[in-house]
């Protein structure tokens, strides 16, 4: 167990299961996930004396996480963060961390409610813009360039008409989008939260499967297409074809974020804000199986549904968005905008 520590925020206290070292170790990764509650980016590793590491630093606002090669990008509040790994090749930070990542460079976007993050087959970063209800990416002059939006919504307006949010990507193109409605007005999906949610097709447009509860994060892993049911606690796979829904495991917790990893899915749930899920089914599926609601990543094993591993926060922090991978990474650390420790730390090619 350790404890973290801030001001403003108040003591949050993680545990995690007893095997996550070693489990981290056996899968020759470690992972990265955000709180955007209290504006953070948690990096998971393990140190050398076999301890589990979180490295912690602060992006206001910190929603979508992506990597890219040795790279992170990461959504904040106005800017989308591209974290570069500035250690060569069997350097250490500070004795322990086999990686550094730095902030070289932030694109300013404007307050837009940047979500999930996938990186085009050219390099360059695609989003889902929320507010305006599309998908763009980065632009040298302009805070974003539209690239796609769903046949339903009639106009680009920053009214979060359909909460747009998640984004599955193949092949270096976006392949998959979930949406929490099909509504075209102002904040018309908090109306349709119960059974309103889709994913969609993103090269046709194609409603590939309804009557979901507040959908998130879909994703690709071979021939198959899984996404989080959230608003009924359930990752599901999807037959892309058909739309025909499988239930794999349920967690107790708002579910936002998904990896998948050598046969397991990664995913960070959230406590509600108002001490229950109103109008959603997951609060009677908890009070069902007499549980309580975590804040924390789950790591599933995807043959037969079960919670294998985890890390539970408790206190300050009570929700998390989302979860990413960072494979032969040991023990990941990184500088946060604006410290003394990024000041101080050059380094150059020589």
């Amino acid at each position: 167990m350790s404890m973290i520590s801030n001001p403003a925020q108040g003591d949050t206290s993680i545990s995690v299961s007893r095997g996550l070292a070693g489990w981290l170790e056996a899968n020759r990764v470690s992972l990265g996930f955000t709180s955007y509650q209290t504006g953070q980016l948690f990096l998971v590793g393990v140190l050398p004396n076999g301890s589990v590491s979180f490295n912690q630093q602060n992006f206001t606002r910190a929603m979508g996480i992506c990597r890219d090669g040795p790279r992170l990008w990461v959504g904040s509040h106005f800017q989308l963060w591209r974290l570069e790994q500035m250690l060569r090749p069997g350097e250490h930070a500070n004795g322990s961390f086999d990686s550094c990542l730095v902030p070289r460079q932030g694109f300013t976007t404007g307050d837009i409610d940047i979500h999930e993050i996938g990186i085009l087959a050219d390099g360059s970063p695609i989003f889902v813009n929320t507010k305006y209800s599309c998908l763009a990416t980065i632009d040298p002059v302009h805070s974003f360039r539209p690239v796609w939006r769903p046949d339903f919504i009639s106009k680009l307006a920053g009214e979060d008409r359909c909460h747009l949010n998640g984004l599955a990507m193949k092949d270096g193109a976006p392949a998959f989008v979930t949406a929490v409605s099909q509504t075209d007005v102002l904040s018309g999906w908090r109306a349709r939260r119960d059974q309103g949610g889709v994913i969609i097709e993103v090269s046709t447009g194609r409603i590939v499967t309804d009557q979901l509860s507040m959908p998130h994060s879909p994703r690709i892993e071979g021939n198959r297409l899984y996404a989080l049911d959230s608003g009924r606690g359930q990752l599901i796979a999807v037959d892309p074809e058909t739309g025909k829904r499988e239930d794999i495991a349920f967690c107790p917790g708002f579910m936002r974020g998904l990896v998948i990893h050598n046969g397991f899915a990664i995913v960070t749930a959230s406590k509600p804000r108002d001490g229950s899920f109103k109008e959603l089914a997951l609060q009677s599926e908890i009070e069902k199986r007499d549980g309580e609601a975590w804040c924390g990543v789950f790591i599933i094993n995807l043959r037969h549904g079960d919670i294998v591993e985890w890390i539970k926060l408790d206190g300050a922090i009570a929700e998390l968005f989302d979860v990413a991978t960072l494979p032969e990474v040991r023990c990941p650390m990184s500088l946060g905008v604006g410290t003394l420790e990024i000041q101080s730390t050059i380094s150059f090619d020589a």
